[in-house]
């Protein structure tokens, strides 16, 4: 954004005044007047049903790779060996509901959380988009390419785009995802689920990067005290770029985009190009002292960082706290993969209980427990929806070939709710004895969004334009489900 006067094109290369005005506005990810009309009508029904509008704000800790249910949340201690594994069910602080022994300080938590057993879908692969997005599809190409055109945007992505359309305004990001923008620190593989889609790219959300070291060779097992987290270095000041010497330039380029913008007055059009956006977003970011400090993790006591736990999953969650209490209404932590895709995260096809017990189930015990129990102190669970998703389940059948892993399932496994309008210490739905098949009250992944779209109070009905200008619904395939409000 900084480049934008410094740029080599001149007019004498064919471009137009009016065409150097308009260029804020053009774009993927443009917010037409009729766009903004259609969301607005939408908006302004009245509100309705249980729960509507009960959370302020949203953070999604996302278990990239996919848990296994039987591990974690759907324990079937009376299965044969070879389905049930090794770990035993514990007593939680919700009568009657037990979860993994693995998981001791969650289990002192569970009175605040809705346990979904009976989430399904027909998609065993990595597709996180299918499971944060309201595609109703899914398939490996569109997994391994985030900007395939077949993309639907980030739930994150959505929430920011109709608080655009509602006009709101604000000094920090709406929607922010840490600790970096997906499989950005893994390889081969790219994966999709966590942008703009057809909103286009001013619409991904505001991405972190982790500045550090780790004492284990994987931050997502250990990190240092020192190591920080900030907003992505393209929205950093260049050295020889002074405050004084940006806002000067910011002046020149608001006296650009009034211009721009009395031209769009008076043909009637457009109002929010995604170039607005990111250009906007850049400036606030490099010269809002709260948008920086709210990363500034040293700022919160010793002892609180370490009931987190110091590993990039307890930090990016402290952050996410952070960043909701500042205004941001979208915060999302991912557990992504890390060095090499398709056997890191929580994709246990080999090596899982090695695993589980000495890296995954700790650092998610500890990150989950502390974030609900911090809420909670400070007031802010009420207003807070707190979503642990996973994109599949792991089959139930352990593989003796692959050092006691599972594989991808996605007929039956487990996802969490809290705050926000959730109902706590309950449980929605079951899976048969073997954790394989939904036994009762099947939940989608289209469900749980439908739901958190209307606790975050943005109606079911509301449409968003596709790339070709068609509106089409924010959930085509979800209900709102009655079960998951309190």
């Amino acid at each position: 954004m900084l480049n934008l006067l410094g740029s080599s094109k001149r007019m004498c290369d064919g471009v137009s005044r009016r065409d150097f005005l308009r260029a804020g506005s053009l774009g993927l990810g443009g917010l037409t007047l009729a766009d903004a009309l259609r969301l607005q009508a939408a908006q302004a029904a009245p509100a309705s049903g249980r729960g509507f509008g009960r959370a302020k704000q949203c953070i999604v800790l996302f278990l990239y790779g996919a848990a296994s249910q039987l591990e974690t949340f759907d324990l079937k201690p009376d299965a044969p060996t070879d389905i049930r594994g090794p770990f035993r069910p514990i007593e939680t602080s919700a009568a009657g509901v037990r979860i993994s022994e693995h998981l001791p300080r969650l289990a002192k938590q569970m009175h605040r959380v809705t346990l979904i057993r009976s989430m399904t879908h027909p998609y065993p692969i990595h597709c996180a988009a299918y499971a944060l997005t309201g595609n109703p599809l899914c398939d490996i190409p569109m997994e391994l390419n985030p900007r395939d055109p077949r993309h639907w945007p980030y739930i994150g992505s959505v929430v920011d785009y109709v608080g655009a359309a509602r006009g709101e305004k604000r000094d920090i990001p709406a929607n922010v995802a840490l600790p970096w923008p997906i499989s950005s620190r893994s390889r081969p593989h790219k994966r999709a689920g966590t942008f703009g889609g057809f909103l286009g790219a001013g619409f991904d959300p505001v991405f972190t990067e982790f500045i550090g070291d780790s004492p284990k060779g994987d931050p997502f097992r250990a990190v240092s005290a020192e190591g920080y987290l900030q907003f992505t270095p393209a929205t950093a000041p260049q050295p020889e770029i002074t405050l004084d010497r940006l806002k000067r330039r910011r002046s020149l380029l608001s006296q650009l985009e009034d211009e721009r913008r009395r031209w769009d007055r008076a043909e009637a059009k457009g109002a929010l190009g995604s170039y607005d956006r990111v250009q906007q977003m850049a400036l606030s970011l490099i010269t809002s002292d709260q948008t920086r400090e709210a990363l500034d993790l040293s700022k919160e006591p010793a002892a609180l960082r370490e009931r987190y736990g110091m590993t990039l999953f307890g930090q990016g969650t402290l952050a996410a706290r952070r960043l909701v209490e500042r205004g941001v209404r979208f915060a999302t932590v991912v557990w992504d993969e890390f060095n090499q895709s398709c056997i890191s995260g929580w994709d246990t096809h080999v090596r899982q209980y090695p695993r589980l017990t000495g890296e995954l189930l700790p650092g998610l015990d500890m990150a989950l427990a502390t974030l609900l129990e911090d809420l909670q102190q400070r007031g802010m669970l009420d207003e807070t929806l707190v979503m642990v998703v996973t994109e599949h389940g792991r089959t139930p059948q352990l593989s003796a070939a692959q050092e006691g892993g599972r594989d991808h399932w996605s007929d039956v496994y487990s996802c969490l709710m809290a705050g926000g309008g959730a109902p706590g210490g309950v449980v929605v739905g079951a899976s048969d004895a073997h954790a394989g098949q939904p036994a009762e009250h099947p939940v989608s992944p289209k469900d749980m969004l439908a739901t958190a779209y209307h606790l975050l109070g943005i109606h079911p009905e509301t449409e968003i334009p596709d790339r070709l200008g068609r509106p089409l619904p924010l959930v085509p395939d979800g209900k709102v489900d009655a079960a998951l409000i309190a």
